[in-house]
Formats: structure tokens, sequence, C-alpha cells
């Protein structure tokens, strides 16, 4: 019964890790999308400053007159954190393979994109190397997930046992 569990867990993890390559190149898409947005948003501010003679942080430091204006500053600020993030976050991982999104998966950061990939991915079978080593390496850790798991309620399991006995 246990290794018919444990396949089982590795089957149900081969399907998940199998599709982490095209998940992550659809976030990466998505991504550069939102980069290139930001970066339009960006100019347009820095295009309005320069039209009045100020820079970016000087803009920014005469947003002070009314509730709006304060509020729209904090906006801005908060656009140009996420700007920089994600510009840092693409560079990372655009043109990368899936191997080396793995290695880089806290740059998955952004949940607003995550959430939109989740949305629109729809599971595809792997018939790429990336999905096929991904597929294997999932079996395996499911496989060994639930074997552990089994050993440790196993060996609890007959603890009770032998102290009811």
């Amino acid at each position: 019964m246990g290794r018919i569990i444990n396949f089982c867990g590795g089957a149900v993890m081969l399907v998940g890790a199998s599709q982490f390559p095209e998940f992550s190149q659809q976030y990466v898409q998505r991504l550069g999308g939102a980069v290139d947005e930001l970066r339009l948003v960006a100019a347009d501010f820095d295009k309005s400053a320069q039209g009045v003679e100020l820079t970016r942080e000087e803009a920014l430091a005469s947003m002070t007159g009314n509730d709006f204006q304060k509020a729209r500053r904090r906006d801005m600020i908060r656009s140009f954190k996420r700007l920089y993030r994600l510009e840092s976050d693409l560079i990372m991982l655009e043109g990368a393979n899936a191997f080396t999104r793995l290695r880089h998966v806290v740059r998955f950061s952004d949940t607003g994109i995550v959430a939109r990939a989740w949305d629109a991915y729809r599971p595809a079978i792997p018939v790429d190397f990336d999905g096929l080593i991904f597929a294997i390496g999932g079996f395996l850790a499911g496989f060994g997930v639930f074997g552990g798991l089994g050993a440790v309620f196993g060996r609890k399991k007959r603890r009770v046992k032998e102290l009811s006995a």
C-alpha cells in the first residue's frame, strides 16, 4: 500500500513539476509587458517634469500641495520602485532556461503578474527536454516526500502499538 501511495505522490508531482518551464515562460512574458507599461508611465512623468524644467526627484518633491498631489506622489514613488524591482527581475529571467529560472524562482515576486499568468495558463504535456527533466524530478521528489511521510507515520503507528501492548 505504501508503494502505491508513493507512486501516486510521484505522479502528482511529475505532472505539477513538468508544467514549470511553460508557466515560468508565460510569467516572464507578462513580466516584460508590465515592465514596458511601467517604463511608459515613467517616461510620461519624466517628460512632464522636463516640460517645467524639473528632474524626476524635483517633480516628486514638489507634489506637496493638496491631498490629491500627495496621493499621486505616493503612487508614482510606488510605481518607480516597482519598475526598478521588475526590471531587475526581468534582467535575471529573460532569456534564461527553465533550470536558471528555477534557481531564481524568488524573482517571481509580483503577485499580480503571477495571478494573471496563472489565470491564463493552460497545462500542456511537456514535449521538450526541460519539461521531461522537470517531470522526472517532480516524480522523484513526490515519490521521496510521500515515502518519507509514510516512514515517519509508520514509525509513530508502530510505537503507539508497542506502547499499548
